[in-house]
């Protein structure tokens, strides 16, 4: 069993100026599209961006990220019931899809999708990073990058060949024990959760965070500066008006 690969691979959020052919990222995107999803319905899309100006206008429904800018590709994966629901028009049958259970399903294949992509890249020497801010600012993306009703971004993948000094080897994560469960839930006491939390607390990362943000403990960080719950809130209301017909 080798699990070198995946235990050693690193988010890459700076890149090298040498820009992959079009034609192989959408060989990988060909690749990644046997991927497993919902019924054969393959209700995914993914859309490729290396425009200048396409990539300005997204910048900032990013919140800035600057590798949104510095990528060469910067690809959206989505949930897609359009194409699905013409075809189904042309054929005579009445298409079921507008509610939650298969918007659920649809991002859950959308999220497959965008995951072994990423795989298939790192694997051919490329690198790259999730943008979990897609689904904040859907409905504006959905507008910059022209997506037709029913198209639903679910997330963003910053895709190039890694920078000279991007990181190297294995990212902090919670030991084992914190996220696998063997035949059903064992939960944690309050000395569980000190001893799975004590390594990534004690990372030097965590305390410049913590004294960056002026906090008292790296939670507060996650809580209080990162993932606020008025923020949460506020970009909920949006995302449930432009999803409004699944709901």
């Amino acid at each position: 069993m080798n699990l070198d690969f995946f235990n050693t691979r690193r988010t890459v959020r700076s890149f090298s100026p040498e820009v992959p052919s079009r034609d192989d990222i959408c060989a990988m995107i060909e690749a990644a599209a046997h991927a497993p999803n919902t019924g054969n319905m393959q209700n995914v899309a993914a859309i490729v961006t290396s425009d200048s100006e396409i990539l300005r206008q997204l910048s900032p429904l990013h919140f800035g990220q600057p590798c949104v800018c510095n990528a060469p590709y910067v690809i959206t994966f989505c949930a897609d019931f359009n194409r699905f629901e013409q075809w189904c028009s042309l054929r005579d049958a009445n298409p079921g899809f507008d509610n939650l259970q298969s918007l659920l399903a649809a991002i859950v294949d959308a999220s497959i999708f965008a995951q072994q992509f990423c795989t298939i890249a790192e694997m051919n020497g490329l690198g790259g990073v999730f943008l979990g801010t897609t689904l904040y600012n859907a409905g504006q993306i959905a507008r910059v990058l022209e997506l037709p009703d029913k198209v639903i971004p679910v997330i963003t993948l910053a895709i190039g060949v890694p920078a000279s000094d991007a990181p190297q080897g294995p990212t902090e994560r919670l030991p084992l024990r914190s996220v696998l469960h063997l035949d059903k839930y064992q939960p944690f006491d309050n000395n569980d959760i000190e001893s799975l939390y004590a390594t990534l607390e004690a990372a030097e990362s965590s305390h410049k965070f913590v004294a960056e943000n002026n906090k008292k403990t790296l939670a507060q960080v996650f809580t209080d500066v990162r993932y606020p719950r008025d923020s949460a809130e506020a970009f909920s209301n949006t995302l449930k008006e432009f999803i409004k017909i699944y709901l």
